[in-house]
């Protein structure tokens, strides 16, 4: 394998992309089976190929808006409120505590100081208006949807109203919401790229490099593809499409995001921008319905390991060598604390980060060091403990002890072997959990598949 250069000439313009409910074994990289049309994810397949995985990396928690708190804070989500519903919910319009606060310092906003240009492009779900927002929390731009679910071709969501904004104003631009998605993305790499239309003319100072926060909403449910516009009209507010979709129809909506992502990497070879662009991938968190995520068990709202181990392929070719896998274990919040170091950002003072920087294993896959990792969800009571090859998992009230290097599935559990561990580990989980405010009472959990498989007791 080619090492990259002894270290990149600039700071890395950085798009962090985030796919939704995807499954840890859904792309072709990571052992995902073709679908009916051919490869699923070509596109993310060739970026990965042509800079780094992770095999042992994972979201914040198993379901999508406590993930988006800890990825946009770089820190323990359980420090904030909005962030102990699971997930919050669009029945919470209007609600004061329920969203990121403006005031909290936010990965966007500390780029933002340090020169970097940024905009959100698809998915907020971190708070309503009038209270919440990304322009609010660090963005400049914003354009895409404010709940955590909307139907693709109507953009409404769960209660029926239209969530599509282009900054603070509803926007009603017709078409597939993926390739909407797609299409604004394209147009913000234009606005900010060197000689693009409406840049400014010469001579003019270099470019300041950019964040682009590029949060598709596939393939969350309703399950429609392009071809599924009777589908936008027929469901109206039933979008969780519980009585429909299929395991094809899901591939196709990640192959629609697969192919947008293409698009977006040929624009900036185009721009001659992509040498120095930092692109990663992942997910807010484990599959839902129609996932593959082969061989773990469980799935959306399980700590299992199919809940929260997710993709992370990172390519950045002026900084990341091509081919390289690591086995480091990593969470959500430590990609973010890695770009905001990479910017040349500082972590505010008041709010010290969680999140770890991962630049080293950028540029060394094979480097490696200890990352205890840990979850906790009000639903079924879970709690969950990685530290090395070992998990701590607590499952309406039973306790379980893993090896995960013996056994991925989490089937042969060792608490009854090993009770001087498990009672270890179920300490350092106490310990752990005792730096965050007590839950409220009024915290919610919202279901709408209801829950997943867990290990046999």
């Amino acid at each position: 394998m080619s090492l990259p250069p002894a270290a990149p000439s600039r700071r890395p313009n950085i798009v962090y992309i985030v796919a939704d409910d995807l499954g840890y074994a859904d792309l072709g990289c990571y052992g995902g089976r073709p679908g009916r049309f051919g490869a699923v994810s070509p596109q993310i397949d060739a970026l990965a190929a042509g800079g780094l995985r992770f095999t042992q990396g994972y979201a914040n928690s198993p379901v999508c808006s406590p993930t988006r708190f800890a990825l946009m804070t770089m820190r323990w989500h359980y420090r904030l409120r909005g962030a102990l519903e699971e997930p919050i919910n669009s029945r919470s319009q209007g609600s004061t505590t329920l969203g990121l606060p403006p005031e909290m310092p936010t990965l966007p906003g500390l780029l933002r100081q340090a020169g970097y240009r940024t905009a959100l492009v698809g998915k907020w779900h971190l708070g309503f208006a009038p209270h919440f927002g990304p322009l609010k929390s660090g963005y400049e731009q914003f354009y895409g949807v404010m709940a955590g679910g909307v139907d693709y071709f109507s953009h409404c969501s769960s209660t029926g109203e239209h969530d599509l904004f282009d900054g603070d104003t509803p926007c009603h631009d017709i078409g597939y919401l993926t390739d909407l998605i797609t299409e604004r993305a394209l147009r913000q790499i234009d606005q900010w790229a060197p000689g693009a239309p409406g840049a400014a003319a010469e001579p003019a100072p270099a470019p300041a490099p950019f964040f682009l926060s590029l949060h598709y909403t596939a393939p969350h449910w309703p399950w429609e593809t392009r071809d599924d516009v009777h589908l936008g009209t027929a469901l109206h507010r039933r979008i969780a499409h519980l009585d429909g979709g299929n395991v094809h129809t899901y591939q196709r909506m990640i192959h629609h995001m697969d192919e947008g992502i293409g698009r977006l990497v040929a624009r900036l070879r185009e721009r001659d921008l992509l040498q120095d662009t930092l692109i990663v991938f992942t997910s807010d968190n484990g599959g839902e319905r129609f996932s593959d995520n082969w061989p773990l068990v469980g799935g959306k709202m399980d700590l299992t390991e199919g809940g929260i181990r997710v993709p992370w392929v990172a390519h950045w070719p002026a900084g990341i060598a091509p081919g390289g896998v690591s086995t480091q274990h990593c969470l959500t919040m430590d990609w973010s604390a890695t770009m905001l170091a990479l910017g040349g950002g500082q972590a505010d003072a008041a709010h010290p980060l969680d999140g770890v920087s991962l630049a080293g294993v950028l540029r060394e896959p094979a480097a490696r060091f200890e990352r205890p990792m840990y979850w906790r969800m009000l639903h079924r009571g879970q709690r969950a403990l990685r530290h090395g090859d070992w998990k701590y998992l607590r499952v309406d009230g039973y306790d379980y002890l893993f090896n995960l290097q013996d056994d991925e599935r989490e089937r042969a559990n060792r608490a009854t072997r090993e009770p001087e561990r498990l009672a270890q580990m179920r300490q350092q989980w106490l310990d752990w959990n005792a730096q965050f405010p007590p839950v409220p009472d009024d915290a919610a959990v919202s279901l709408v598949s209801g829950p997943a498989d867990m290990p046999s007791r």
